[in-house]
């Protein structure tokens, strides 16, 4: 009895490996990337399917190092007429005129696309955009740009979506052997966003046929992305406490392999503003601190009560702010709310915890802050976010700035360097874009969308509309968030990001952002808790005598 039964465990242990195995090599299609995009526990492991996110965009070619601050900063990014050269160059095709905007050699994916109105007061382009893919001489795809990818077309919402004088996908464009996106003219600004798969893992190429066949989980992915606020199963822990000035407490989770599914917290009250910086959410896995956030950057709040929904957080206007992030751990987890405000603050925190099979893909979550007032406009430089070490995947970020002064902000690119790059793979078009929104200087209106949002800008959030008035005046606070699914950041021993500071006025700004990651045990940041720092807030200063904007 026990050689067969030693026989029958080596048959099933046989068994389980050869499915695991089967299931590692399921090639890549659309509907594995529709899956993979609402699989919130995925995104805490590290990808079988190992990729590095790329990123074809306008930005100016005259940046080519730091070393050159002129070249480096500058910040013409975009094409309107032969003269200018950000793509990768024209062809004939058919008879016609084609502007190359991106192109990729080997199995990938596209899974973010943003393109600004050309004209900011006028929407739409008459702009023909084409997908090539695996050398084919015939587009798999070809339309208006805009028509495409406004949620209103053949690419519904909100996996495509029109933003705030913009057009945004996350349609996922896969390819098996080589991808070419070209345009009809002149590209104005523009992001490509793609991953870049390991030589050896299978694609299924993107087809009209396998669009179609996929039509119902289409349907289903944008039914769950719109309603992310399903109960999470598992044991719920609570704390309810008042918090004096200064003071912190604590709630142990339950012990063993677990993860914390969902994360609400509520205060009793917003009436100060600044009550959600001076509010700390802290975390501890496994002995170790990895969240170390004020509650505003944490839940995308920025500073005040600005409601949003969002498919990792939702904020309700009742002042409960939700986390969906999955953390997982493998033996204990405690969850600490910190004052660092003078006045007391009533405090009421959730968490339901389930079940967790820890391997060695799992990883840790992280969240972080960093804030500084006053930022200097001039000379032009580079903000970083974070610089991380060690293996691990980024997931988002929110960022609040002051602005003192009407004038647009945020001109200034992101630069990202994965794994000890020399220069950048994600080199983008300005601050707002990153944000997935375009011309800044009027776009001042709140807006939501799954994987981003303006939660608060000038004096506008979801609960005081922007009228439908020509106004441009970005002056005073703006919190824009943006988290990913299918464009993750995955990196193997590093990973820094960096904003351009460029205002178009030379003054003194502020500026706040909290980051999320997921990392292994021994995965570091250069973000240490800053409590001094947390209470800088800045005062948004009085503008006297303003005069009348010209059109």
């Amino acid at each position: 009895m026990k050689s067969i039964s030693k026989s029958t465990c080596l048959i099933f242990a046989v068994v389980a490996l050869a499915a695991t195995h089967v299931q590692s090599q399921q090639p890549v299609s659309i509907q594995s990337l529709l899956r993979e995009m609402v699989d919130r526990d995925q995104v805490a492991r590290y990808p079988k399917a190992d990729f590095r996110l790329k990123q074809a965009s306008s930005y100016d070619r005259a940046s080519k190092t730091p070393d050159d601050p002129k070249g480096w900063f500058s910040n013409f990014d975009r094409n309107t007429s032969d003269k200018h050269h950000n793509f990768v160059r024209i062809e004939e095709n058919h008879g016609r005129k084609e502007w190359v905007v991106m192109e990729d050699e080997g199995p990938g994916a596209i899974v973010r696309f943003w393109v600004p109105w050309r004209n900011q007061l006028k929407p739409g382009s008459d702009i023909i955009i084409r997908f090539y893919l695996d050398g084919a001489s015939e587009p798999a795809l070809e339309g208006n740009m805009f028509d495409l990818f406004q949620g209103k077309g053949l690419i519904p919402f909100p996996l495509a979506h029109e933003s705030l004088r913009s057009a945004v996908s996350f349609f996922p464009i896969p390819y098996a052997k080589s991808c070419k996106v070209t345009m009809s003219d002149h590209p104005f600004f523009f992001q490509f966003t793609y991953r870049e798969y390991q030589q050896d893992v299978d694609v299924t190429t993107f087809s009209m046929e396998e669009f179609r066949s996929a039509k119902s989980l289409i349907t289903a992915t944008c039914d769950s992305l719109l309603n992310p606020a399903k109960a999470a199963a598992g044991d719920v822990v609570k704390l309810k406490e008042t918090l004096g000035g200064g003071q912190q407490q604590s709630v142990s989770l339950r012990e063993g392999a677990a993860a914390i599914q969902t994360l609400s917290l509520k205060l009793d009250s917003y009436d100060d503003a600044n009550i959600t910086r001076h509010v700390v959410l802290k975390i501890s896995f496994d002995g170790k601190e990895t969240v170390w956030c004020p509650i505003g950057d944490f839940f995308g709040s920025g500073i005040g009560l600005n409601p949003f929904q969002g498919w990792y957080r939702t904020v309700d206007s009742d002042g409960t702010m939700t986390s969906r992030w999955v953390m997982p751990y493998q033996n204990d987890a405690t969850v600490s709310i910190l004052n660092l405000g003078e006045e007391p603050v009533d405090v009421e925190l959730t968490a339901t915890v389930g079940d967790w099979a820890w391997d060695s893909s799992s990883m840790y979550f992280h969240a972080a802050w960093r804030g500084q007032f006053p930022v200097p406009t001039r000379p032009y430089s580079d903000w970083n976010y974070v610089t991380l070490k060690g293996r691990g995947v980024y997931v988002g970020d929110t960022l609040t700035i002051m602005n003192p002064v009407e004038r647009w902000w945020g001109e200034g690119d992101e630069k990202i360097f994965v794994d000890g790059e020399s220069f950048p793979s994600i080199f983008g078009t300005g601050t707002e874009d990153y944000y997935a929104y375009s011309w800044g200087g009027r776009s001042t209106d709140f807006y939501e969308h799954p994987f981003h949002a303006q939660t608060f800008s000038h004096k506008y959030n979801q609960l005081n509309r922007k009228p439908k008035i020509d106004e441009k005046n970005t002056q005073g606070f703006s919190t824009e968030t943006r988290t990913r699914a299918l464009d993750t950041m995955p990196f193997s021993s590093s990973l820094r990001l960096d904003m351009e500071i460029w205002s178009w006025t030379d003054c003194e700004m502020g500026y706040a952002v909290g980051m999320y990651w997921y990392g292994d045990s021994d995965t570091t940041s250069n973000r240490k808790p800053d409590p001094e720092e947390v209470l800088n807030v800045p005062v948004v200063p009085e503008i006297k005598n303003p005069k009348p904007r010209s059109k």
